[in-house]
């Protein structure tokens, strides 16, 4: 193995669009991202260890399945920034791959990362990782490229997979998928061919990944419902969540009603105002700011505390540290942590903290936005949309749309939403809405010209509308008079996007910036088989649509 200092090139900013190489431009050290290295390598040997389990006919047993969804969560962008932490799931990963090495008939001949033992010692764990990072092993361009898509997209599908998993719902084959292919990723002789294939494997084993996780939420908290949603301050006590994490904030709520204190939800959890069982408590008052890379800015010596669920974490400030709490795969060193304990969370010192904080001190003018509009809604009118489209009222839909970011050609995705024809349906998700969510579209077809469809974790109701309505038009989806226009940042975005692919879903617009891991070969084959476009300026791109249909 070759030593090589810190790359990581996993997220849509990554410095000059090549890799960063020093410290993470999420602001993760290259301490940090090695530990991630060596923490990656580990899951490697764990999932050899599972396929061979696995091709033996044997189960993998659950703990197991749990620990490596979690750990594949932790080494997401913007999720967990802390050092301790890592030493802690490394250590652990050596647990779990020994217990596994029990349980398989032979060990002869695999490869080194089965072997491989971890020493306790956190300079030796970092000097090992530099030996296993990305360009640590010498091979074509092309097969580096494939591999890292599917390590990304797995990574992507493990935070659905966790998420779904805290709510009790689960699947095998999701479940399973995670060790074949991450297993995959440490046989030198799979062609691109092969990588590719597991790629969209990945994209389809992803939709049902989504399609349970969809199931967990709304068999839990009721079908998101159309709601208004307060933007503006509330007097009074407050604690704000971000993330996506509809558990945390349902116990949050529960153990704060009574308390007088407001909650705000932030970011991603922004949908969570549509879901029947979260709304109806009354002290769940509103949203507060924008998008999570404003939250530096927007959490600035607040008086009052913020909790953070899931990836979507900045460094904190010195104004708000003592106030931000992290949970879950969640951290940063320094930041107070609530462990989950028997299945839940006591959230005491955050509700104490707010408490002792006072919050704000006088009321703003009421300002709201509308959000609840998942596929349980649109379905429910689909006659209606399918009439406003035959009659002409409704000429198109743009699902706009993906993650947000600080780097600059974001713009693209505002002057794009404001330059559609005013009949035309936006439809929107995850925190790129941040962008235009609370600007005033209007009406088309007595319907809402921008349409709330929820988090990134709601895609699958997304793609569910499209595919019912090529359904109720007899056409295929590629057919529907549907644009996707897309914004990508992280390793969700990643599964998405191979999702979409793998249902064949063409001529996607995608920016602001093409993934730096995906070489000129692998972009030129996604651009040939499904017409990816990579976006130009939004003038351009609106009339090269809207000529076509």
């Amino acid at each position: 193995m070759i030593q090589t200092d810190m790359f990581c090139f996993q997220c849509e900013q990554t410095a000059g669009g090549k890799g960063c190489t020093k410290v993470g431009v999420c602001g993760k050290d290259s301490r940090v991202a090695t530990l991630q290295d060596l923490l990656l390598y580990q899951l490697k040997g764990i999932a050899y260890l599972g396929s061979k389990i696995l091709a033996e006919g044997k189960k993998i047993d659950e703990g197991t399945t749990k620990f490596m969804m979690d750990a594949l969560f932790s080494t997401l962008t913007n999720v967990n920034f802390d050092e301790k932490r890592f030493v802690r799931y490394i250590l652990e990963a050596d647990s779990v791959k020994e217990n596994l090495k029990n349980q398989v008939s032979n060990l002869d001949n695999l490869p080194a990362a089965v072997y491989y033992r971890p020493p306790e010692d956190v300079e030796k764990m970092i000097a090992d990782g530099k030996k296993v990072g990305i360009l640590a092993d010498d091979i074509d361009e092309d097969i580096r490229s494939l591999r890292e898509l599917l390590i990304y997209g797995l990574k992507g599908m493990a935070a659905y997979a966790h998420h779904a998993y805290r709510l009790g719902y689960k699947d095998i084959e999701v479940n399973n998928f995670f060790f074949t292919a991450l297993a995959n990723t440490l046989d030198s002789n799979l062609s691109a061919d092969e990588l590719y294939n597991l790629c969209m494997e990945l994209g389809k084993k992803n939709f049902k990944c989504m399609e349970i996780l969809d199931k967990a939420h709304t068999k839990t908290f009721g079908h998101p419902q159309p709601t208004e949603v307060l933007i503006s301050r509330k007097k009074g006590p407050f604690i704000i969540v971000s993330g996506h994490d509809l558990k945390d904030l349902k116990e949050l709520l529960e153990q704060t009603e009574g308390k007088g204190i407001n909650i705000y939800t932030h970011g991603e959890m922004l949908p969570a105002h549509g879901y029947p069982e979260l709304k109806k408590y009354k002290h769940l008052v509103g949203n507060y700011g924008g998008a999570w890379q404003d939250q530096q800015k927007e959490f600035d010596g607040i008086p009052g505390c913020i909790l953070m669920t899931t990836n979507c974490l900045q460094k904190p400030r010195d104004s708000y540290k003592d106030r931000i709490f992290t949970t879950g795969v969640v951290g940063f060193d320094g930041v107070a942590h609530i462990e989950e304990v028997n299945g839940k969370k006591d959230f005491t010192p955050i509700i104490q903290k707010a408490l002792e904080l006072g919050g704000w001190q006088e009321d703003e003018e009421e300002k709201k936005i509308l959000v609840g509009f998942a596929h349980n809604t649109v379905l429910g009118v689909a006659n209606k949309i399918i009439e406003a489209v035959k009659s002409g009222q409704i000429k198109h839909f743009f699902l706009i749309g993906g993650c947000d970011g600080a780097k600059p050609g974001r713009n693209y995705y505002t002057e794009f939403a404001e330059k559609t024809p005013k009949d035309t349906l936006i439809l929107t998700l995850a925190c790129g809405k941040y962008r235009f969510n609370k600007k005033d579209f209007g009406i088309v077809a007595e319907f809402p010209r921008l349409l709330d469809v929820g988090q990134c974790n709601d895609a699958y109701s997304a793609i569910i509308i499209a595919i019912e309505l090529a359904k109720a038009f007899g056409v295929d989806v590629n057919e529907l008079p549907l644009t996707l226009v897309l914004s990508w940042f992280e390793q969700k975005a990643v599964a998405i996007l191979l999702t979409l692919l793998s249902l064949g879903i063409k001529n996607i617009y995608l920016g602001p910036s093409l993934p730096a891991f995906v070489s000129p070969n692998i972009l030129q084959v996604l651009v040939e088989r499904f017409n990816i476009k990579p976006i130009s300026n939004p003038e351009n791109d609106l009339n090269e649509i809207l000529s076509k249909k």
